[in-house]
């Protein structure tokens, strides 16, 4: 997860890691990073603490610091992650886009996130249930300004007549939301009511397919 991004320069990224994180800097930082999604899930922001991130990354104390400046950092570094993830398949959408094939890409991104981030993807929830406290003021900004994009151009195509008029897009956007992140937030439930250890790809297929029907019709695509 925090490779890919590390390493193609992502622009979520905004600590100062991103000019210390070169060469084997990058390694230790995804090290830290998925150390500390572990961490945070196992205790929480008030109970996770630097120390652990390091033992959970098999590396000393000074070398996390050395990346973040504190743990507010590291914290943050982990939710942008995760919402870029989340954002990535819709970031490019115009109004002379398709919107069938718009929004069939983001539900189905959204899903494999899903599949992929589990842990990352409850952590995030669990920071808006308790209020979004430490989300950072930019955070926050930048949530703001890409819903108002995105919605603009659902606005858009409901008015030239492309998805129903009778939906409104702030609530398509947070149908898609809600929908596709129930099998992380609640992947325990599901597993049970659908008699697994584990949820099996094809599982998630099959949800994806499922709500790209049910989403996709709905707004008469």
């Amino acid at each position: 997860m925090w490779r890919k991004h590390i390493q193609a320069g992502n622009p979520m990224v905004r600590s100062e890691c991103t000019t210390k994180a070169t060469g084997k800097g990058q390694e230790r930082v995804r090290m830290i990073l998925e150390a500390a999604e572990i961490e945070f899930a196992l205790n929480g922001f008030r109970g996770a603490t630097v120390q652990g991130i390091a033992d959970q990354a098999k590396l000393p104390k000074p070398n996390v610091l050395y990346y973040f400046a504190n743990k507010e950092a590291i914290y943050n570094e982990v939710l942008s992650d995760i919402i870029e993830l989340w954002n990535q398949e819709l970031d490019d959408i115009h109004p002379d886009d398709d919107p069938a094939e718009s929004l069939e890409r983001y539900i189905r991104s959204k899903v494999e996130v899903s599949r992929k981030y589990p842990v990352a993807c409850r952590l995030f929830s669990s920071e808006i249930i308790h209020g979004g406290s430490m989300l950072s003021a930019s955070m926050k900004r930048a949530t703001m300004d890409w819903v108002k994009e995105k919605t603009t151009v659902f606005q858009y195509w409901i008015n030239s007549k492309q998805i129903s008029g009778d939906i409104d897009p702030t609530h398509l956007l947070f149908l898609i939301w809600g929908s596709t992140q129930h099998y992380a937030d609640y992947e325990f439930q599901v597993c049970s009511i659908m008699k697994r250890k584990r949820l099996r790809k094809k599982d998630y297929d099959l949800a994806a397919d499922t709500l790209c029907k049910v989403i996709l019709r709905g707004c008469g695509l």
